[in-house]
């Protein structure tokens, strides 16, 4: 009798063990399957505007599903329209004058120029020969020896207006200095630039969202000015998911990063969903507190994370799930969600 009691006590002692083993997420293996008890986990992004202003518009209510590049924000955009149109026109303006001094000097202008040189050079002839007139008569008593100053006087400044003006035309016709277009095309990509931000920060007054998710917090209202700082939305990205369970020390070598596995929940039964191992953690941690023994919190394992497929939305965050690895199947090279993954599969 005492031997009948010993063997039902061990039967049981071992039934519990396995349970609580089990429960605590770390895994099973049998006939070369693994399987993995934890909970799902959604990444949350937090949306805030890259600039600052007075919002709007808000059309994306909490509780929404959204799609990458779906409208969820807009900001008065009076002050960036006005900012990009000032930036524009300085660009415009610097680009003229670029194209000014490539160009150099107008025809017209040349042509004056030239005009203005020969009209110099026959005022300059013509002072010359009132000058020598004058040293003749000079030289005869004719005329004053002042008479003859200022005719050599107007006849030398006749011939500096002369050389000035063969200067100018040389000038116009050599064109502006390479340093002077050097600059001028240094200060237009500046100017670009310039312009280039305010487009840039006119098209941040739209807030759009980056993946597929559901609206989880709508912190923000029209009529509040938004900032870099201030979040208006949280968005729990719903594909893909990840499961977070636990790999006992011994199973490390057994599970590599992008091994394929099965997540299934007790919400939909009979139900399964694609994913891949994604994460393995390269430092030990011991047993989560949930487990309630202290023989098993005593225990090391490594967190891992199973990216899971779920477009629909069946997996929730903190939903309890089985995660299945087939450790005979090889890893794909490239894993993924396909569009055979949007809906999760009937468990054969």
């Amino acid at each position: 009798m005492k031997k009948l009691l010993i063997a039902i006590l061990l039967l049981l002692l071992g039934g519990g063990g396995y349970l609580l083993l089990r429960d605590s997420g770390v895994g099973s293996q049998d006939s070369g399957v693994l399987t993995l008890y934890g909970n799902i986990d959604v990444r949350l992004v937090n949306l805030s505007f890259e600039v600052s202003g007075r919002i709007a518009s808000m059309p994306v209510a909490e509780g929404a599903t959204v799609s990458a590049g779906d409208m969820l924000a807009l900001l008065d955009e009076r002050r960036l329209i006005l900012a990009r149109n000032a930036a524009q026109a300085q660009f415009d303006a610097q680009r003229a004058e670029l194209d000014k001094l490539i160009a150099g000097t107008r025809a017209e202008e040349i042509e004056k120029l030239r005009a203005d040189l020969e009209a110099a050079r026959v005022e300059a002839a013509n002072a010359k020969r009132r000058a020598q007139r004058s040293k003749e008569l000079a030289g005869r008593k004719l005329t004053s020896p002042q008479d003859y100053e200022d005719a050599q006087a107007q006849a030398e400044a006749s011939e500096a207006r002369a050389s000035a003006a063969k200067a100018a035309l040389d000038l116009a016709l050599a064109g502006f200095r390479v340093e002077e277009i050097a600059a001028a095309r240094a200060r237009l990509v500046a100017l670009e630039s310039e312009l280039a931000a305010a487009e840039v920060d006119l098209g941040d007054a739209v807030l759009e969202a980056p993946e597929s998710g559901i609206v989880q917090n709508r912190i923000l209202e029209p009529g509040d000015m938004a900032s870099p700082e201030r979040p208006l939305y949280t968005i729990a990205l719903t594909e893909p998911v990840w499961a977070r369970v636990y790999l006992a020390e011994p199973d490390l070598g057994r599970v590599g990063q992008g091994q394929p596995a099965r997540v299934s929940t007790d919400s939909f039964p009979g139900k399964h969903y694609d994913g891949w191992i994604g994460y393995i953690s390269p430092s030990a941690e011991f047993t989560p507190k949930s487990v309630q023994t202290t023989e098993l919190r005593a225990d090391l394992v490594y967190q891992a994370r199973v990216y899971v497929c779920n477009p629909a939305g069946e997996l929730r965050q903190g939903m309890p799930v089985t995660v299945t690895i087939d450790l005979t199947e090889p890893a794909p090279s490239d894993p993924g969600c396909g569009p055979n993954d949007s809906k999760g599969q009937a468990d054969d």
